[in-house]
């Protein structure tokens, strides 16, 4: 009877915690069942320390991260996991690295945490993961890849792609159709939000769609390079092409001021029926706005309005002004503004 009530326990924190913002209520629910005496295991202390993630709850994280040593669940893997996820999530990267440090055991998660953590040694990290008889996933290529593209590592991108292609993860028809993208500083922000959702339950196909973010890390890696052929290259490979990787590839010749290649790729993609949002929108008006396309500026802008129910935010403004000005045309340009 005490196994059944501590699995009904588990069962009600559980649902809280993984609903993400009811932190608080999986706390409570924890206290509770402390009081009660309950014998907790690594399902209690799992939920206990994610809801102190989602709470950034450091002080009450370290208390229970406490409890789990005395309790024989320090080393538990799962718990561990959860434990650097929270002290990351809290910005207390070393304490995270401790407890990876101390672990007995490391699973692919432990791993693809911690490099997502670690941007400075994302390719020692790779190495060892491998040497220690893990095998990486797509998640893990994420991280690594952004990672790369952040610290312009050229060599060891490439390296990581030919991987990536070997291994199949950028090929599979469920992953490339699965969408979520990461634009304008917040590919990190949304990397840390899936692992953190996916960080105690393995990964679907459909789960796995994030990878679209791995295709376009690549994609901006080469781009920032100057490799916009190479960028071009990925772009072409990847089968059953998303909004995220035609927005990514857009992007990219607008950021090397190819307004001609913009204006056809945006056309291509409206042909494929594959629908523009407002980054697409905003990158081809800044590539415009570059090169002087005064008319067909204002064509896109009032498409965006009036074909695509796209409010223009300030920076849509802000380019489409930019790009009157630089006509010289300052009254039309004080207009929209106001």
């Amino acid at each position: 009877m005490a196994n059944e009530d501590l699995v009904s326990w588990n069962a009600i924190l559980a649902g809280y915690s993984q609903e993400g913002n009811h932190g608080l209520e999986a706390i409570f629910v924890f206290i509770e069942m402390v009081g009660e005496g309950m014998g907790l295991d690594h399902v209690s202390f799992t939920s206990a320390v994610s809801a102190c993630g989602h709470e950034m709850n450091l002080e009450l994280g370290k208390q229970i991260h406490g409890l789990t040593i005395k309790s024989g669940y320090g080393s538990h893997v799962s718990v561990c996991n959860v434990l650097i996820s929270t002290y990351s999530k809290c910005e207390v990267t070393e304490d995270a690295k401790l407890v990876f440090q101390c672990m007995n055991y490391r699973n692919i998660v432990s791993w693809t945490t911690m490099i997502s953590i670690d941007e400075e040694v994302v390719i020692s990290l790779f190495n060892e993961v491998r040497l220690d008889g893990v095998y990486p996933n797509d998640v893990t290529f994420v991280g690594i890849i952004h990672a790369i593209s952040i610290r312009k590592l050229v060599e060891e991108g490439e390296m990581i792609h030919g991987f990536c292609i070997k291994a199949g993860f950028l090929s599979k028809h469920n992953v490339c159709n699965s969408l979520g993208y990461a634009q304008n500083g917040l590919c990190q922000d949304a990397l840390k939000t899936y692992l953190v959702a996916t960080m105690e339950s393995k990964p679907n196909n459909y789960t796995f769609g994030i990878v679209l973010s791995a295709i376009g890390a690549l994609l901006d890696m080469y781009a920032k390079r100057g490799s916009i052929c190479e960028s071009k290259r990925v772009f072409s490979e990847t089968p059953h092409k998303s909004q995220f990787a035609w927005i990514a590839i857009i992007s990219a010749y607008a950021g090397h001021g190819d307004y001609d290649s913009v204006i056809e790729l945006f056309k291509e993609m409206e042909r494929e029926g594959v629908r523009p949002d407002s980054v697409t929108f905003l990158s081809i008006l800044a590539a415009g706005c570059r090169n002087g396309m005064v008319e067909m500026g204002r064509h896109l802008f009032h498409s965006m309005v009036k074909d695509y129910h796209i409010e223009p935010s300030p920076q849509h403004y802000s380019s489409m002004a930019d790009m009157l000005g630089r006509a010289g045309k300052l009254e039309e340009a004080e207009e929209l503004m106001s």
